[in-house]
């Protein structure tokens, strides 16, 4: 016995004859240590609980004006998880059922009480206090990692609506967890026929592990994610989906970015070897040929033929020299200046192009500090060149160009939308190589300069398209 812990109990009664029995009875209990102490009225007793100083709470149900589900009430609304146990005169099913409902771990009857059935009682409630206790402390680590995870959790019926989702799910959607709540898992998906697989994969197999799937965020950004979800039964028997959405576009950005960085380098190289060995024998074509030329009267015959090899020699050099220029780094002027105005000074200096067309430009430019190292000329070369091509994409009288900043920790991401012919998947890997062009008569050397003055600010750029649905250029800058 003097190891065994002294349990506390407060016993909340207004009658104080009813406190001294049930007191005698608590220390009849033989293998039990009690401390007991008395509160005479609903007001001590809503106190003395809400100090969270005992072990166990024994209430009367007529306290007064009030009534023992009163203060079982009030308690738990003061985050009360200690066990309470009302004590009645009466035998009212209702009032029973009442108690368990609100909290109260027993019911007993005065004029029933001993102390084998107070022991038996409190016995129970500690040991079901503590089960809860544990209960809760797991649920709330369990919520901890379903909140604070970057990864989208999400549970939904097996008819695929949504039913809990986790904060980061508002981040990688768009969509707020009220909109999210009244949408199915099918609505995510940027392809309805891949979704459908996946959902069927799920009730054929019960479960679908590190598949990759395309979705659409609210604002109609794609983002590549890998699925992982099981169905499981509910204690009812009813089937529901647990998953998790690991959004992998970043990583999968970076990754094409170091290619193309790689390949973009190997490209300089090659073009670099190339245009000396090129240039070497170029220059000694163009110095024979003012020999020559040199030799021959203006009116002979041969004349036009030899300002025709100039010309074309001329050609070659210049072709040589703008390949050059797209690939090797770019020699920058950097000064702290605020993209808005930036974009701006593009719009207004491509505008008349835009108004041709009866482009309608929308812009929605975030509020933050927005002010990036820039050379001011040549990244407004590099705006000037997608917007152009947008321009060129898109119908006259219908098209929509829409310009957006937002601002998210450190980065600052820029999007040029457009609603026009979209490219091709298989042109869409091609776009930013050198002297690749799927417009008659292009050079394809624009989006190669622009990727290359995007990357020497130490920034990234990558492009989503759909045929029929527009393009989207996404720029990335480190902000100041």
């Amino acid at each position: 016995m003097s190891d065994e812990k002294i349990i506390r109990v407060l016993i909340v009664d207004d009658d104080e004859d009813d406190f001294l029995l049930t007191a005698d009875t608590l220390k009849s209990i033989s293998d039990r240590k009690f401390e007991i102490e008395w509160a005479s009225s609903y007001q001590k007793g809503l106190d003395r609980i809400r100090q969270c100083e005992h072990d166990v709470y024994i209430i009367d149900y007529y306290l007064g004006m009030y009534t023992g589900l009163h203060l079982i009430r009030e308690a738990l609304k003061a985050k009360c998880e200690e066990p309470m146990i009302l004590l009645t005169g009466i035998n009212n099913q209702e009032v029973d059922e009442a108690a368990a409902e609100l909290g109260a771990f027993d019911y007993l009857l005065k004029g029933m009480l001993n102390s084998e059935s107070l022991g038996r009682s409190i016995r129970y409630s500690l040991a079901q206090a503590s089960m809860m206790k544990a209960i809760r402390e797991n649920e709330s680590k369990f919520r901890t990692i379903f909140e604070k995870s970057r990864d989208m959790i999400f549970i939904a019926d097996a008819a695929g609506r949504l039913l809990s989702v986790s904060q980061s799910a508002e981040v990688l959607t768009g969509y707020s967890a009220d909109e999210l709540l009244e949408m199915r898992t099918s609505d995510l998906y940027a392809d309805p026929e891949e979704g459908a697989a996946i959902e069927n994969d799920l009730l054929q197999n019960g479960e679908v592990s590190g598949r990759k799937v395309e979705i659409q965020t609210k604002n109609r950004e794609r983002r590549i994610c890998s699925i992982y979800a099981t169905m499981q039964p509910d204690r009812y028997g009813r089937q529901y989906c647990q998953g998790v959405l690991h959004d992998l576009t970043a990583q999968i950005r970076e990754e094409r970015a170091t290619v193309m960085s790689e390949k973009m380098e190997a490209t300089g190289r090659l073009m670099r070897m190339l245009a000396h060995e090129v240039r070497n024998p170029l220059t000694n074509i163009g110095l024979a040929l003012e020999g020559f030329i040199g030799e021959l009267p203006s009116d002979h015959d041969l004349q036009d033929y030899l300002d025709i090899i100039k010309r074309n020699a001329q050609r070659i050099d210049t072709l040589i020299t703008q390949l050059l220029n797209s690939s090797k780094p770019t020699e920058l002027h950097l000064e702290p200046l605020s993209l808005k105005e930036i974009l701006e000074e593009t719009l207004s200096e491509t505008g008349d192009r835009l108004a041709l067309k009866k482009i309608e430009v929308i812009k929605q430019f975030s509020a933050e500090n927005d002010r990036i190292m820039l050379d001011r000329e040549k990244i407004k070369i590099a705006f000037t060149n997608i917007i152009v091509n947008a321009s060129e994409a898109m119908q006259e009288g219908s098209g929509k160009l829409e310009i957006s900043t937002e601002r998210a920790l450190h980065k600052i991401v820029l999007s040029i939308r457009d609603n026009g012919n979209g490219i091709s998947p298989e042109h869409l890997n091609k776009i930013f190589e050198p002297y690749f062009s799927s417009k008659p008569g292009g050079m394809g050397l624009g989006l190669a300069s622009t990727l290359n003055i995007i990357q020497s600010h130490g920034g990234s750029i990558h492009v989503e398209s759909q045929e029929g649905a527009g393009t989207t250029f996404f720029m990335t800058f480190n902000a100041s």
